[in-house]
């Protein structure tokens, strides 16, 4: 009995906490939802949200910030793991600079939304538009356009979770065996070509694990943009994600049975698109030929 009593744990908090929501969560995305009463409706919800404009707008934008998370949140942070996991520097500033980076993640998603609300004020006071006055340009709405309101949500994003992600592929490079390296400065290989010929093939493992969880990150965005526009109403929807979309729908309004076929579209969304991106990898090749 004892290896079921140490797994007992996981598989109750499992089934409890995702296996039985998920399931019933496509339940209730057939019917419709009112007062606790339950009506089944078939595919109607569905057909809802297929001609629902604002959801597609909310996807569009979920997607988007998704890929742009994803052009910043892997080069960006590699490249700085790169310059810690070196020998260039002193290894006190560079332990001071990782922690100083890693920060961020251990704050409130709450406050550095109301912070950076407050830094991104469309007022000549809020601190990003003085920077920009102080260049001779004129203040910018960031929270009123789409564009300056996507570089305030990005900007949010990248002093999140870049300390986070150099932790990720720090730990993978620690895991390269130096003997390759100096075979490579022995051949003549420079600093660059060995992070190429390198260091980026043997992180392959670690990247296809941070290119995973930010895709499911950014899609699942919803925190952020709540905080960042104070509210799930953003002007003309521009800070909508899909997960804002779906506590629209179901806490705001109270259609359940919609919010609930919401909630299953981004759940294929997301799996086709990992399990698309874990395949072209080989990820699963590999497994099998394990």
């Amino acid at each position: 009995m004892a290896p079921y009593l140490f797994i007992a744990p996981f598989v109750i908090t499992l089934l409890a906490f995702w296996a039985v929501p998920l399931v019933r969560s496509v339940v209730m995305s057939t019917q419709q939802v009112l007062y606790g009463d339950a009506t089944f409706i078939g595919a109607t919800n569905y057909e809802r949200l297929w001609n629902d404009r604002v959801f597609w707008q909310a996807l569009f934008n979920s997607v988007r910030y998704m890929v742009l998370t994803l052009v910043l949140l892997i080069p960006i942070p590699m490249i700085l793991a790169a310059i810690i996991n070196s020998r260039i520097g002193s290894a006190r500033i560079k332990a001071l600079f990782k922690a100083s980076m890693f920060v961020p993640a251990l704050t409130s998603v709450v406050v550095a939304g109301i912070i950076f609300r407050l830094m991104f004020s469309e007022t000549e006071s809020g601190l990003i538009n003085q920077v920009v006055t102080f260049f001779g340009l004129d203040p910018v709405r960031w929270l009123r356009e789409d564009v300056p309101g996507l570089v305030a949500l990005l900007a949010l994003a990248m002093w999140r979770y870049t300390g986070v992600n150099i932790m990720y592929f720090l730990a993978g490079m620690q895991s390269i065996p130096t003997e390759y390296y100096e075979a490579a400065s022995l051949d003549g290989a420079g600093r660059v070509q060995q992070f190429f010929r390198i260091t980026i093939p043997n992180l392959k493992p670690t990247i296809i694990y941070v290119m995973t969880i930010s895709i499911y990150g950014g899609l699942a965005m919803f925190l952020e943009s709540f905080m960042l526009y104070a509210g799930n109403n953003s002007p003309n929807n521009q800070g909508l994600t899909v997960v804002g979309y779906l506590y629209r729908k179901g806490v705001e309004e109270n259609d359940l049975g919609f919010a609930s076929a919401v909630g299953v579209v981004l759940l294929v969304v997301v799996m086709t698109i990992n399990i698309t991106n874990l395949t072209l990898s080989g990820t699963f090749r590999k497994e099998a030929n394990r």
